[in-house]
């Protein structure tokens, strides 16, 4: 997985984003706000933005991130507060992994009904400027140099999930992760489609793993930055 690591100016800040143009051939599975669900992949785009987020029109300001890089055809563009500079990159037997981490706001996924979201309080509040308690995201970008079927690319997303939660847990955050999370998984196309990629497949082994190694890095990495290190 080559990824690109560029910067930007905006809103007087100095942010990253990363950009992975696996080109033609690729397929994949995302639950980006931008290019998401079963499709080709020509690219993937992970952008920062401020604490402070603020823009009602995420999806068209990805197009517009999108385009500033010269990406066109079907590609998928997450966004994070998390620090994307610092996104974790693990390998394992093929399959690349690239991870932000940001925790701001760690979250169960099964919570009482009504419990209120802290991830839209500074919306619902109208203190859309309050940087403490704006969100966090985990993104995860996987790469698998396998075709897989649509039943597999869906396994895949799951043992990926499966994978985040155990870093996190192991890391010492006690979550599931935060309620704003993606996940994008890039695989080849043409040949035999592996029809397997739960955590006991070969692939799925791999991609566990993988994920496991670049999200704990990452929580381990984000609870040093909250203790004050650098």
């Amino acid at each position: 997985m080559n990824i690109e690591t560029v910067w930007r100016e905006e809103d007087g800040a100095r942010l990253a984003m990363t950009v992975w143009r696996p080109g033609p051939g690729h397929r994949m599975i995302s639950s980006a706000m931008l290019g998401g669900g079963i499709g080709p992949a020509r690219w993937v785009l992970n952008a920062q933005v401020p604490g402070s987020y603020s823009r009602t029109d995420p999806v068209a300001h990805l197009a517009e991130l999108a385009a500033s890089q010269g990406l066109d055809g079907r590609g998928a563009g997450m966004l994070t507060a998390a620090s994307v500079a610092r996104t974790m990159r693990r390998d394992d037997e093929g399959v690349s992994v690239s991870a932000t981490v940001g925790l701001r706001v760690p979250t169960w996924a099964a919570a009482p009904a009504g419990t209120p979201d802290p991830e839209l309080a500074p919306l619902a509040e109208g203190g859309a400027s309050e940087p403490a308690r704006a969100p966090g995201t985990v993104n995860i970008v996987v790469g698998v140099p396998v075709p897989m079927s649509d039943a597999a690319l869906v396994n895949a997303v799951v043992t990926a999930t499966e994978a985040k939660t155990q870093g996190l847990l192991e890391a010492g955050f006690p979550c599931t992760g935060t309620a704003s999370d993606a996940i994008c998984v890039v695989v080849e196309t043409g040949g035999q489609e592996e029809i397997f990629a739960g955590p006991r497949s070969t692939w799925g082994s791999r991609i566990a793993r993988a994920v496991h190694a670049a999200v704990h890095a990452g929580a381990v990495d984000y609870a040093r930055l909250l203790e004050g290190g650098d």
